[in-house]
């Protein structure tokens, strides 16, 4: 029996039972994801942002792969860039360079919604961006900008002094000078530019709309207004309401920290923003990684809603750190209870490799051991080495980077230990020795483990 009948018969044998195959925060937990009735946390990595762009036979032995390794999760911009030269653009080009905005290239919607088709088929979850700063800017190599349809140059539908929208802009996008994303009526109004956002807008929810394993951010990297952020989180939620979907929405600001100063922009909004994007967190490495995340949980603690790491950063010979910290970024965010977590694209990160599916493998295997819809990270100092701790009841996870540590706790005689190698997704058994003055743990080897020690 194929994939896409399999699928068709759990949903039906669902709906049977009174349970809608909707990905939604966990009702008895609302700090995890849920599908089905049944809470998930997503996991997964991919070699690009946008593989609604891929030709079908690229990208479904992506998917295949993916699913293979344990993934449930990509990301999805819905970016236009043309970084390997198969990308399209939503428009209609007429003519060589220019494009008409009131008509839609059927090809680049015929790929958007095969993609939604194919992950939907192998119930691997959406996130989707909207909007990508660095597609409506000249900064770098490739001249993003200078090939968009949105360009006045390159379409037949207005002016630059119509659109009030220049023919460069070579600054970094973080330094937020493009017009693009000043439109909404509390900003500069464009009412004209807004028409043909929305409309765009309005075209990608007529696909994404039909299925039930999408969830939506509306910027990548943002630096824009908190008005341009306000704007499309009420009208991504009206435009859906209209159509009797309850979808969930967030923003992701590119501010490293977590200061809640920035932050606080989505986090004091519930009523706009359903899940907290942690992905910039990912810069950082080590103890501060992690308080960054507990800060993070925290501040969530009264209105609890699901942590996104949609980005883990970090690859040999990548400027945002190496393959040991990728994987120490995404066993913390793990360990402090981050609901969705993906390895980012190479040369970034590590997009679907070796390393990456290891760690989904390990993930999974640690989930046939122990759930960890109720883990709760723990403020416990390591004297020796590196160590990071959290509990599920009365079952402790300590996670080793390097495989030994001396931790400021104490565990009963009584308690066993399993090893997990976080490489080979292979378990180990083990014996507590404790000390009077902690907590040591060495693992069989060297390398990333986790603990497991309970009754």
């Amino acid at each position: 029996m194929s994939m896409r009948n399999l699928y068709a018969l759990l949903v039906l044998l669902l709906m049977s039972q009174g349970i809608h195959a909707e990905l939604m925060p966990w009702p008895d937990n609302p700090r995890q994801w849920s599908y089905a009735g049944q809470p998930m946390i997503l996991a997964g990595a991919s070699d690009d942002d946008n593989l609604f762009q891929w030709p079908e036979e690229s990208l479904i032995p992506h998917l295949d792969r993916l699913k293979l390794a344990g993934g449930n999760l990509v990301r999805n911009t819905m970016s236009d860039r043309r970084d390997k030269g198969f990308e399209l653009y939503p428009y209609l080009e007429i003519r060589p360079g220019r494009y008409d905005l009131d008509r839609w290239n059927p090809t680049y919607w015929a790929r958007f919604d095969r993609f939604l088709e194919e992950t939907h088929q192998r119930q691997i979850m959406v996130q989707i961006e909207l909007w990508d700063r660095f597609d409506y800017s000249d900064h770098g190599q490739i001249k993003h900008w200078q090939n968009h349809p949105y360009n006045p140059k390159n379409n037949i539908n207005y002016s630059s002094w119509k659109s009030r929208l220049g023919m460069r802009y070579p600054d970094h996008p973080g330094k937020n000078r493009q017009p693009f994303f000043f439109t909404t009526p509390e900003q500069h109004h464009n009412q004209l530019l807004m028409d043909y956002q929305k409309r765009y807008v309005d075209k990608v929810l007529s696909y994404s709309l039909k299925y039930d394993h999408i969830l939506y951010c509306i910027d990548n990297e943002t630096k824009a207004g908190e008005a341009w952020s306000r704007y499309w989180a009420v009208y991504l939620k009206d435009r859906a309401a209209s159509a009797n979907k309850r979808i969930y929405v967030t923003e992701m600001l590119d501010e490293r920290t977590m200061d809640p100063a920035v932050h606080g922009r989505t986090i004091n909004h519930p009523e706009l923003y359903d899940f907290i994007e942690v992905s910039q967190n990912n810069h950082n490495d080590g103890i501060a990684h992690w308080q960054n995340l507990l800060r993070v949980r925290g501040y969530l603690e009264a209105l609890p809603r699901p942590m996104n790491s949609i980005k883990v950063y970090g690859a040999n010979g990548s400027k945002y750190g190496n393959e040991q910290q990728a994987i120490a970024r995404f066993w913390r965010n793990v360990l402090a209870g981050t609901s969705a977590i993906r390895f980012h694209r190479p040369d970034s990160g590590l997009g679907l490799s070796g390393a990456s599916t290891g760690a989904l493998r390990s993930l999974r295997s640690l989930q046939s051991k122990v759930s960890l819809a109720g883990i709760v990270p723990r403020e416990v100092s390591a004297m020796k080495g590196e160590a990071y701790v959290a509990s599920i009841g009365k079952t402790y996870l300590i996670y080793l980077p390097r495989g030994e540590a001396l931790i400021d706790m104490t565990i009963p005689n009584t308690m066993k230990l399993e090893w997990l190698n976080l490489e080979t997704a292979k378990w180990h058994p083990g014996h507590l020795k404790p000390r009077e003055e902690g907590l040591a743990l060495n693992a069989p080897s060297a390398g990333h483990w986790i603990a497991l020690i309970g009754q």
